[in-house]
């Protein structure tokens, strides 16, 4: 089926505003000639236009709230203009008969005013001053969430109440008869009626704990809980795969981790963990925290609202970023509000060092990419019939510099080249970003999309029986039980944070191996030769990298990571740069075929792959994998753990210090000094066994 053209694309996209616009114009008009048929059919079509602008227009609903002729203004005129029709039809001769539709409708609109300032009321109860998740909040006294259609859907409400009197008035209109409308009015009023008096009953006797109450409980929790290293975080609504990639390490830390989330919406953009997530939108609250255990956050980005965090100073920082490369973002001057910034390798601190932005070698600390360890090493050359090559570009950046993508001026001829090698099967998994910024790149995702979708079109061959179809279903549901949380349809921020209370004992455990379960599930349902166009969550990028025996990518932390297996990769140049100067300016490229926007040199890469021994670049691979990603041994999930307990000991140290300085005669701080003590020395004590 042929796409629409971008005008009639363009025309379709605001014809339920149109419509919408002529039937009033309509609707006045056959209200003063007067036009039955006429006012019928307006009336009519305004009421579909109204429903489609709700369903599928949402952001044209609110422009025309923004200019003053929102839902109430558009159905009030719809309504009064049906009347005037009404006594026009009617020659002026019953006026007093249609009085009391005029009142009714007015006590309609009156009850739906008082049911909207209700329904704000009670949102208001119920918007706490944050959130949790794996946190028993079951003292907060939170209930199920009135229906979405009475808290939060204002227009469809008011549809939906307010059909009854306009059918009620059109069917008078036709008939004559005022009792129909009469009828229509009494039960747009009842309805109206029973949602208010459902409201108030939940101000009333349904209210959860008050702001204070749930700030009390909160400083109970931290003083019960006893947090000692967190992760702090926020984003945007594409952001949660930054902070998504830490959990596991953090989880593996043991001790007692905390998520600090600043964004209502990132609670359940956040992976599947037991660690407790806190979201607390407001500073006031988030300083709270200066009285907790807490002694370490980590920060897989920056963000504007990092720096409200870093005005606590009894706790210290750790940037480790959401991935390394060579973009200058992997060496931002924000690093330096931290106390370390915590990187793979040796590599990334010669980046720092050259970047000349105020860090300090002493505050680089090498860490390693704990994340990593799923990633099986390199096993020699593909033995099935096919090579997975997967083609990873990143996005266009902030700046939408094409030279930061290869999908702008190099990713169709790179998928044309791969597509035309019959022994390909080709992944390609572009980044969640792609588009954002820069529309040239959107499209041209689109048409490499169109390209890999044709290619399986022409695909034959042997698919897998229905018996794999349904592990795949069988292993999708296990997962999707252990992972998702079930929620009602109108179910507000407060009722899940009452859902997602503790989890149940074992659970991180049995999240893991039903991820690699349903991993193994999905890559046996697919035919073997059939090319793959990844754009969610599952599967993830390092089951990607498992199921590569090539990576096609460009500058970007993908690469860092990709080469933990020492598998062959390629990066993409479309700089303008020449090759020589190009692997100067990117040390991640160094054990790199370098493809130029043409791809000419696609099958040589193939056929170096394939043959290992044409393969020139496997030394070079394994020196670069350590001076990004640092030695094997110690591993790095034990260098990272070491990193969290020495800045750990310095916040010990920190609050010892300030104690003693500052705070002899306080009783709460003392409290907090003779712990920090405590905790020191039994470190110290400690450290000669280690």
């Amino acid at each position: 089926m042929q796409p629409l053209p971008p005008v009639l694309r363009y025309a379709a996209k605001f014809l339920p505003v149109a419509v919408l616009a002529a039937s009033f114009v309509a609707q006045a008009a056959a209200a003063v000639v007067p036009h039955l048929v006429l006012l019928v059919t307006a009336t009519t079509a305004g009421l579909f236009a109204e429903a489609a602008l709700h369903r599928w227009r949402p952001g044209h609903v609110s422009l025309l709230a923004r200019v003053r002729a929102d839902v109430m203004v558009r159905r009030l005129t719809c309504d009064f203009l049906l009347i005037v029709g009404l006594l026009r039809l009617t020659g002026h001769r019953q006026e007093w008969v249609y009085l009391p539709l005029v009142l009714g409708l007015l006590l309609f609109y009156g009850l739906h005013f008082a049911g909207h300032a209700a329904a704000i009321r009670v949102r208001g109860t119920r918007t706490l001053p944050l959130l949790t998740r794996n946190v028993d909040a079951s003292a907060l006294r939170i209930t199920p969430a009135p229906p979405a259609l009475l808290m939060r859907r204002h227009g469809p409400r008011l549809l939906l109440f307010g059909l009854p009197a306009t059918a009620g008035l059109l069917v008078t209109a036709a008939s004559d008869r005022p009792q129909f409308a009469a009828a229509g009015i009494a039960l747009s009023v009842a309805l109206a009626a029973v949602s208010l008096a459902g409201l108030v009953w939940c101000l009333v006797r349904r209210r959860p704990a008050s702001s204070d109450e749930v700030l009390d409980w909160f400083d109970g929790w931290l003083a019960d809980y006893r947090p000692t290293v967190g992760m702090y975080f926020s984003g945007g609504t594409s952001s949660a795969y930054q902070a998504n990639m830490w959990l596991d390490s953090l989880a593996g830390l043991g001790g007692r981790p905390v998520i600090v989330l600043r964004e209502r919406f990132m609670m359940q953009r956040i992976g599947a963990t037991d660690i407790p997530v806190i979201c607390i939108p407001k500073v006031s609250v988030l300083l709270r925290l200066e009285q907790s255990a807490l002694k370490l956050l980590i920060h897989p980005a920056n963000s504007g609202k990092t720096s409200q965090i870093l005005r606590i100073p009894s706790i210290k920082h750790a940037f480790v970023n959401h991935g390394e490369s060579d973009k200058l973002s992997s060496c931002n001057p924000y690093a330096k509000a931290y106390d370390q910034v915590w990187v793979a390798g040796p590599a990334a601190r010669e980046r720092y060092a050259l970047a000349d932005v105020g860090i300090e070698d002493h505050d680089v600390v090498e860490v390693g990419r704990p994340q990593l360890a799923p990633i099986t090493p390199y096993a020699g050359p593909p033995t099935g019939a096919y090579t997975t090559v997967l083609y990873a570009p990143t996005w266009e950046g902030w700046d939408g510099n094409p030279g930061n993508t290869s999908v702008v001026l190099a990713g169709e001829n790179i998928v044309r080249e791969l597509l035309a090698d019959p022994g390909v099967r080709l992944l390609y998994k572009p980044h969640p970003m792609t588009g954002s910024v820069d529309p040239l790149a959107g499209a041209a995702n689109a048409r490499i999309q169109a390209l890999i979708h044709e290619a399986n079109r022409g695909r034959t061959g042997p698919r897998p029986g229905p018996q794999a179809a349904a592990e795949l279903a069988r292993r999708t549901a296990e997962l999707d039980r252990l992972t998702a949380s079930s929620f009602r349809a109108d179910a507000d921020d407060a009722e899940r944070m009452r859902v997602q209370s503790t989890p149940e004992a074992g659970r991180a455990e049995a999240v893991a191996a039903a991820t690699a379960a349903w991993e193994a599930a999905h890559w046996a349902s697919l035919p073997p030769g059939e090319h793959l166009i990844i754009t969610t969550p599952r599967p993830a990028l390092y089951a990607c990298f498992n199921e590569a025996d090539l990576l096609i990518s460009d500058v970007s932390s993908v690469v860092t990571d990709y080469l933990a297996s020492e598998k062959p990769y390629a990066v993409a140049n479309t700089s303008d740069m020449p090759e020589e100067l190009f692997r100067d300016a990117f040390p991640t490229v160094r054990a790199a075929t370098i493809l130029t926007p043409d791809a000419e040199n696609v099958p040589a890469l193939l056929d170096s792959v394939r043959n290992p021994g044409k393969d020139t670049l496997a030394a070079a691979r394994a020196g670069l994998k350590r001076h990004l990603l640092g030695p094997s041994d110690p591993p790095s999930h034990a260098r990272f753990g070491a990193a969290v307990l020495g800045l750990c000991e310095r916040a010990d140290e920190h609050r010892v210090r300030m104690s003693n300085r500052l705070l002899p005669a306080i009783p709460a701080q003392r409290a907090a000094l003779e712990e920090a003590e405590e905790a020191l020395t039994d470190r110290l004590e400690a450290a000669p066994e280690a």
